[in-house]
């Protein structure tokens, strides 16, 4: 299957009717592959990414920002490891985002992810990112409380209003050469579970288990509402939504490689032209060179 396609089977671009029941986090898109070979593609894909991401550092018009959310344990970290393996660390960046600190609390909700957003010719990855406002923070209301927000300003339209502006934020982006991809890693609940279990099981990965998982599984309902409605709020056709099945990790890996290959190639970067004229300045600047290393032609 090709990049495209596979990208543009999980791609909402208006979410006015999306339903997250739709989307079973099992599906893999009806492939009967090994593993092995579900590697081979992710490998293949890697590639191509990279030569495009030269190319995008090279020209130095567009910038690629991607976003990843999801629940506890569905693959973020593990994606980022395995997808973005081959590319350039001089073009990339990845930003995971805490709690907020005490300075960051004392600017708006987006001041801390505008202020570090990838430049023209680079791609930056938010692990979590503005979107944790309205799904954490709507989750649990007492940080909001904490955010020393006017409040007048604090209302039930308070979810509607910070929608408007995340909208606004993300046109602004696209309307200045920013392509924004927005990931959703659809695990269920059971494959949550099991994950969580592998981390208590295993003494290698003891460390990435913590108490607060659990308490957060609890709101497990509250957090499905809170995603089904940012999607449908915030997919739009310039940052459109992928809810990726990611039950199994090598699919969910094959899909956001897909995806971020098929946004490149729309892109379609290219190495910048060279002049005749300073084509002819380097060919005099090569025989200096070669004089001084005593090579001649």
């Amino acid at each position: 299957m090709k990049a495209a396609d596979l990208a543009k089977l999980y791609r909402i671009k208006d979410g006015k009717d999306f339903r997250l029941d739709r989307i079973d986090p099992s599906d893999t898109c009806g492939l009967d592959i090994e593993k092995a070979e579900a590697k081979e593609q992710i490998a293949a894909d890697i590639k191509e990414m990279k030569d495009l991401q030269e190319k995008l550092y090279a020209e130095g018009k567009w910038a690629l920002l991607i976003v990843l959310q999801a629940m506890d344990a569905a693959g973020k970290d593990s994606a980022i490891e395995h997808v973005m393996s081959g590319i350039n660390p001089q073009g990339c960046e990845v930003r995971s985002f805490k709690a907020p600190s005490s300075n960051e609390l004392k600017h708006d909700f987006l001041w801390r992810h505008a202020r570090v957003l990838p430049e023209r010719g680079r791609i930056g990855i938010f692990n979590r990112s503005h979107y944790e406002e309205v799904l954490v923070v709507r989750v649990h209301p007492e940080i909001l409380e904490g955010q020393n927000i006017p409040d007048q300003l604090v209302g039930d339209d308070v979810w509607k209003t910070r929608f408007k502006d995340i909208r606004a934020f993300e046109r602004h982006l696209a309307n200045n050469g920013t392509v924004i991809l927005k990931f959703f890693l659809h695990v269920s609940r059971d494959e949550q579970a099991r994950r969580f279990l592998d981390r208590i099981e295993e003494p290698d990965k003891n460390w990435k288990f913590s108490a607060s998982d659990i308490s957060e599984r609890e709101r497990w309902d509250d957090y499905m509402h809170a995603y089904e409605d940012m999607i449908q709020n915030t997919a739009r056709e310039h940052a459109p939504w992928y809810v990726v099945p990611s039950d199994s990790k090598w699919f969910a890996r094959m899909v956001i490689a897909a995806t971020i290959v098929e946004a490149l190639e729309r892109i379609d970067p290219k190495f910048p032209e060279v002049s005749d004229e300073a084509i002819q300045r380097m060919q005099e600047d090569r025989k200096l060179l070669k004089k001084e290393l005593g090579h001649e032609d």
